[in-house]
Protein backbone atom coordinates (compact mmCIF):
# COMPACT_ATOMS: atom_id res chain seq x y z
CA UNK A 1 0.00 0.00 0.00
CA UNK A 2 1.47 3.07 -0.93
CA UNK A 3 2.20 5.91 1.80
CA UNK A 4 2.26 8.77 -0.24
CA UNK A 5 0.87 9.74 -3.92
CA UNK A 6 2.16 12.84 -6.27
CA UNK A 7 -0.66 15.71 -8.21
CA UNK A 8 0.28 17.93 -10.15
CA UNK A 9 3.96 18.23 -8.30
CA UNK A 10 2.73 17.87 -5.03
CA UNK A 11 3.52 14.64 -2.65
CA UNK A 12 0.75 13.74 -0.06
CA UNK A 13 1.34 11.76 2.28
CA UNK A 14 -1.41 9.20 3.12
CA UNK A 15 -3.01 7.97 6.20
CA UNK A 16 -3.61 3.88 7.47
CA UNK A 17 -7.24 2.68 7.08
CA UNK A 18 -8.50 1.89 10.64
CA UNK A 19 -9.38 -1.82 11.92
CA UNK A 20 -11.81 -2.21 14.56
CA UNK A 21 -12.86 -5.76 16.18
CA UNK A 22 -16.70 -5.03 15.80
CA UNK A 23 -19.09 -7.35 14.46
CA UNK A 24 -22.88 -5.81 13.33
CA UNK A 25 -25.21 -8.22 14.78
CA UNK A 26 -28.57 -5.95 14.13
CA UNK A 27 -31.03 -6.53 11.35
CA UNK A 28 -29.46 -7.55 8.14
CA UNK A 29 -31.89 -5.47 6.24
CA UNK A 30 -30.20 -2.03 7.57
CA UNK A 31 -27.06 -3.71 5.96
CA UNK A 32 -28.37 -4.24 2.51
CA UNK A 33 -29.53 -1.04 2.61
CA UNK A 34 -25.98 0.73 3.13
CA UNK A 35 -24.71 -1.72 0.11
CA UNK A 36 -27.84 -0.88 -2.28
CA UNK A 37 -26.75 2.59 -2.10
CA UNK A 38 -23.51 2.53 -2.94
CA UNK A 39 -24.17 -0.32 -6.11
CA UNK A 40 -23.15 1.03 -9.19
CA UNK A 41 -25.16 -0.31 -11.70
CA UNK A 42 -23.83 0.45 -15.39
CA UNK A 43 -20.22 2.91 -16.10
CA UNK A 44 -23.18 6.29 -16.00
CA UNK A 45 -24.37 5.64 -12.92
CA UNK A 46 -22.94 6.90 -9.24
CA UNK A 47 -22.84 5.45 -5.86
CA UNK A 48 -25.49 7.29 -3.38
CA UNK A 49 -23.97 8.84 0.12
CA UNK A 50 -26.55 7.50 2.96
CA UNK A 51 -26.66 8.60 5.88
CA UNK A 52 -27.39 6.77 9.01
CA UNK A 53 -29.26 8.48 11.59
CA UNK A 54 -30.07 7.62 15.22
CA UNK A 55 -30.13 7.99 18.41
CA UNK A 56 -26.18 7.61 20.22
CA UNK A 57 -25.45 4.07 20.79
CA UNK A 58 -27.26 2.48 18.33
CA UNK A 59 -24.59 1.04 16.20
CA UNK A 60 -24.52 3.39 13.49
CA UNK A 61 -20.97 3.58 12.38
CA UNK A 62 -20.64 -0.31 13.42
CA UNK A 63 -23.15 -0.37 10.41
CA UNK A 64 -21.23 1.43 8.63
CA UNK A 65 -18.16 -0.37 9.10
CA UNK A 66 -19.45 -3.72 8.50
CA UNK A 67 -21.04 -2.77 5.40
CA UNK A 68 -17.80 -1.49 3.98
CA UNK A 69 -15.61 -4.63 5.20
CA UNK A 70 -18.80 -6.79 3.52
CA UNK A 71 -17.47 -5.17 0.58
CA UNK A 72 -13.69 -5.73 1.33
CA UNK A 73 -13.04 -2.20 1.48
CA UNK A 74 -10.62 -0.43 3.52
CA UNK A 75 -12.43 1.78 5.96
CA UNK A 76 -10.78 5.06 6.92
CA UNK A 77 -13.14 6.57 10.00
CA UNK A 78 -13.34 10.58 10.22
CA UNK A 79 -14.47 11.95 13.43
CA UNK A 80 -16.41 15.26 12.86
CA UNK A 81 -16.38 18.33 15.76
CA UNK A 82 -17.74 21.41 16.30
CA UNK A 83 -14.12 22.33 15.69
CA UNK A 84 -13.38 20.52 12.37
CA UNK A 85 -11.95 22.77 9.73
CA UNK A 86 -11.77 22.48 5.47
CA UNK A 87 -8.54 21.75 5.43
CA UNK A 88 -8.98 19.04 7.95
CA UNK A 89 -11.43 17.18 6.05
CA UNK A 90 -8.74 17.15 2.81
CA UNK A 91 -5.20 18.23 3.15
CA UNK A 92 -2.65 19.50 6.26
CA UNK A 93 -0.12 21.23 5.89
CA UNK A 94 2.71 19.38 8.54
CA UNK A 95 6.54 20.22 9.31
CA UNK A 96 8.65 17.34 8.30
CA UNK A 97 11.78 15.98 9.82
CA UNK A 98 13.56 17.69 7.26
CA UNK A 99 11.81 21.11 8.90
CA UNK A 100 10.18 21.15 4.95
CA UNK A 101 6.55 21.54 5.04
CA UNK A 102 4.79 18.15 4.53
CA UNK A 103 1.12 18.12 3.19
CA UNK A 104 -1.10 15.14 4.94
CA UNK A 105 -4.17 13.57 3.22
CA UNK A 106 -6.97 13.46 5.37
CA UNK A 107 -8.75 9.88 6.39
CA UNK A 108 -11.27 10.89 4.00
CA UNK A 109 -9.20 11.71 0.86
CA UNK A 110 -6.92 8.93 1.39
CA UNK A 111 -9.87 6.76 1.01
CA UNK A 112 -10.93 8.84 -2.46
CA UNK A 113 -7.38 7.71 -3.53
CA UNK A 114 -7.11 3.95 -2.33
CA UNK A 115 -10.90 3.29 -3.36
CA UNK A 116 -11.70 2.96 -0.10
CA UNK A 117 -14.86 3.97 2.36
CA UNK A 118 -14.87 6.69 4.22
CA UNK A 119 -17.22 6.95 7.24
CA UNK A 120 -17.55 10.62 8.30
CA UNK A 121 -18.91 9.79 12.02
CA UNK A 122 -21.26 12.30 13.98
CA UNK A 123 -21.38 14.69 10.66
CA UNK A 124 -24.01 17.19 12.23
CA UNK A 125 -21.63 18.13 14.52
CA UNK A 126 -19.83 19.55 11.95
CA UNK A 127 -20.41 23.45 10.73
CA UNK A 128 -21.68 24.10 6.87
CA UNK A 129 -18.33 25.61 6.09
CA UNK A 130 -16.75 22.31 6.66
CA UNK A 131 -19.15 20.84 4.93
CA UNK A 132 -19.11 23.13 1.51
CA UNK A 133 -15.58 21.75 1.39
CA UNK A 134 -17.29 18.45 0.36
CA UNK A 135 -19.75 19.85 -1.93
CA UNK A 136 -18.27 18.93 -5.32
CA UNK A 137 -17.33 15.24 -3.98
CA UNK A 138 -21.00 14.37 -3.56
CA UNK A 139 -22.27 15.01 -6.81
CA UNK A 140 -21.30 13.90 -10.02
CA UNK A 141 -18.15 16.05 -9.91
CA UNK A 142 -16.65 13.60 -7.16
CA UNK A 143 -13.57 15.98 -6.24
CA UNK A 144 -12.57 18.24 -3.45
CA UNK A 145 -10.00 21.23 -3.80
CA UNK A 146 -7.53 21.66 -1.46
CA UNK A 147 -6.55 25.44 -0.95
CA UNK A 148 -3.91 24.54 0.87
CA UNK A 149 -1.98 22.57 -1.13
CA UNK A 150 -3.43 23.71 -4.73
CA UNK A 151 -4.70 20.59 -5.51
CA UNK A 152 -7.67 19.46 -7.15
CA UNK A 153 -8.71 15.42 -6.07
CA UNK A 154 -10.33 13.06 -7.80
CA UNK A 155 -12.16 9.97 -6.30
CA UNK A 156 -11.45 6.68 -7.46
CA UNK A 157 -14.40 4.77 -8.62
CA UNK A 158 -14.57 2.46 -5.80
CA UNK A 159 -14.45 4.98 -3.21
CA UNK A 160 -18.25 5.19 -1.18
CA UNK A 161 -18.61 7.66 1.46
CA UNK A 162 -21.53 7.55 4.61
CA UNK A 163 -21.92 9.83 7.05
CA UNK A 164 -23.34 8.95 10.72
CA UNK A 165 -25.71 11.52 12.64
CA UNK A 166 -26.68 11.29 15.73
CA UNK A 167 -30.42 12.44 16.65
CA UNK A 168 -30.12 14.56 19.36
CA UNK A 169 -29.87 18.59 20.37
CA UNK A 170 -26.56 18.87 20.64
CA UNK A 171 -25.80 19.22 16.65
CA UNK A 172 -26.61 21.52 13.71
CA UNK A 173 -28.49 21.77 10.79
CA UNK A 174 -27.34 20.36 7.78
CA UNK A 175 -27.92 22.92 4.64
CA UNK A 176 -30.17 21.88 2.24
CA UNK A 177 -27.53 21.38 -0.77
CA UNK A 178 -25.41 18.89 1.64
CA UNK A 179 -28.79 17.38 3.16
CA UNK A 180 -30.33 16.53 -0.38
CA UNK A 181 -26.48 14.98 -1.33
CA UNK A 182 -26.65 12.82 1.61
CA UNK A 183 -28.92 10.15 0.50
CA UNK A 184 -30.41 7.88 1.12
CA UNK A 185 -31.66 8.53 5.10
CA UNK A 186 -31.23 5.14 6.84
CA UNK A 187 -32.69 5.03 10.19
CA UNK A 188 -31.28 2.92 12.75
CA UNK A 189 -34.01 2.16 16.01
CA UNK A 190 -33.31 0.79 19.26
CA UNK A 191 -32.58 -3.05 19.05
CA UNK A 192 -35.25 -5.39 19.63
CA UNK A 193 -34.90 -8.20 22.55
CA UNK A 194 -32.89 -10.62 21.07
CA UNK A 195 -30.91 -7.91 19.26
CA UNK A 196 -29.65 -6.52 22.16
CA UNK A 197 -28.76 -9.98 23.83
CA UNK A 198 -26.88 -10.53 20.45
CA UNK A 199 -24.89 -7.47 20.76
CA UNK A 200 -24.02 -7.37 24.32
CA UNK A 201 -23.10 -11.21 24.32
CA UNK A 202 -20.91 -10.23 21.33
CA UNK A 203 -19.15 -7.54 23.33
CA UNK A 204 -18.83 -9.12 26.65
CA UNK A 205 -18.58 -12.52 25.72
CA UNK A 206 -17.42 -13.70 29.44
CA UNK A 207 -20.73 -12.38 30.90
CA UNK A 208 -23.26 -14.71 32.15
CA UNK A 209 -27.11 -15.27 30.87
CA UNK A 210 -28.40 -13.75 34.04
CA UNK A 211 -26.35 -10.50 33.46
CA UNK A 212 -27.23 -10.63 30.07
CA UNK A 213 -30.74 -11.10 30.66
CA UNK A 214 -31.38 -8.75 33.15
CA UNK A 215 -30.05 -5.38 31.10
CA UNK A 216 -32.17 -6.42 28.45
CA UNK A 217 -34.99 -6.22 30.41
CA UNK A 218 -34.12 -2.89 31.86
CA UNK A 219 -32.97 -1.47 28.37
CA UNK A 220 -36.09 -2.60 26.98
CA UNK A 221 -37.94 -1.01 29.59
CA UNK A 222 -36.53 2.37 29.35
CA UNK A 223 -37.19 2.30 25.86
CA UNK A 224 -40.60 1.94 26.16
CA UNK A 225 -40.57 4.75 27.94
CA UNK A 226 -38.62 6.43 25.73
CA UNK A 227 -35.73 6.97 27.57
CA UNK A 228 -32.16 7.54 25.65
CA UNK A 229 -30.32 4.71 26.95
CA UNK A 230 -29.09 2.27 24.55
CA UNK A 231 -26.92 -0.51 24.21
CA UNK A 232 -23.80 0.95 24.71
CA UNK A 233 -25.01 1.59 28.03
CA UNK A 234 -26.07 -1.55 28.57
CA UNK A 235 -21.92 -2.82 27.46
CA UNK A 236 -20.86 -0.85 29.97
CA UNK A 237 -23.41 -1.88 33.06
CA UNK A 238 -22.62 -5.18 32.46
CA UNK A 239 -19.16 -4.58 32.34
CA UNK A 240 -19.00 -2.05 35.54
CA UNK A 241 -21.44 -5.52 37.23
CA UNK A 242 -18.92 -7.76 36.77
CA UNK A 243 -15.88 -6.14 37.95
CA UNK A 244 -18.00 -4.86 40.82
CA UNK A 245 -18.62 -8.37 41.58
CA UNK A 246 -15.55 -10.28 41.20
CA UNK A 247 -12.94 -11.04 43.10
CA UNK A 248 -10.17 -9.13 41.96
CA UNK A 249 -12.34 -5.80 42.99
CA UNK A 250 -12.51 -6.78 46.91
CA UNK A 251 -15.92 -5.67 46.39
CA UNK A 252 -17.69 -9.33 45.48
CA UNK A 253 -20.74 -7.63 45.48
CA UNK A 254 -23.94 -9.98 44.63
CA UNK A 255 -25.28 -9.66 41.28
CA UNK A 256 -28.31 -8.04 42.21
CA UNK A 257 -26.64 -5.09 43.96
CA UNK A 258 -23.88 -4.65 41.23
CA UNK A 259 -26.19 -4.46 38.67
CA UNK A 260 -28.03 -1.99 40.74
CA UNK A 261 -24.91 -0.15 41.43
CA UNK A 262 -23.61 -0.22 37.98
CA UNK A 263 -26.80 1.63 36.48
CA UNK A 264 -26.71 4.34 38.97
CA UNK A 265 -22.93 5.51 38.63
CA UNK A 266 -23.42 5.04 34.54
CA UNK A 267 -26.68 6.74 33.79
CA UNK A 268 -27.54 8.37 37.18
CA UNK A 269 -29.99 8.59 39.99
CA UNK A 270 -33.11 8.75 37.83
CA UNK A 271 -32.33 5.01 35.56
CA UNK A 272 -33.03 3.16 38.50
CA UNK A 273 -36.68 4.43 37.72
CA UNK A 274 -36.37 1.70 35.27
CA UNK A 275 -35.03 -1.65 37.39
CA UNK A 276 -37.68 -3.74 38.35
CA UNK A 277 -38.70 -4.29 41.69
Amino acid sequence: MEKTVSLDGVTLHLGHPDDLPVVWVGREDLLLQVLAAWLMLEPRDLPLHPRLVGKPGVGKTTLAYAAAKRLNRDVYLFQATMDTRPEDLIVSPVIGESGKIQYVASSLVTAMIRGAVCVVDEGNRMSEKSWASLAPLLDARRYVESIVAGVKIHAHRDFRFCATMNDDASTFDLPEYIHSRLMPQILIDFPEPDEEAAILRQNVPFADEQIVAWTVDFLQRAHARDEKYTVRDGVNIVRYAIKLGSRESKLQLPRQEALGRAVRQILGEEAVAHIED
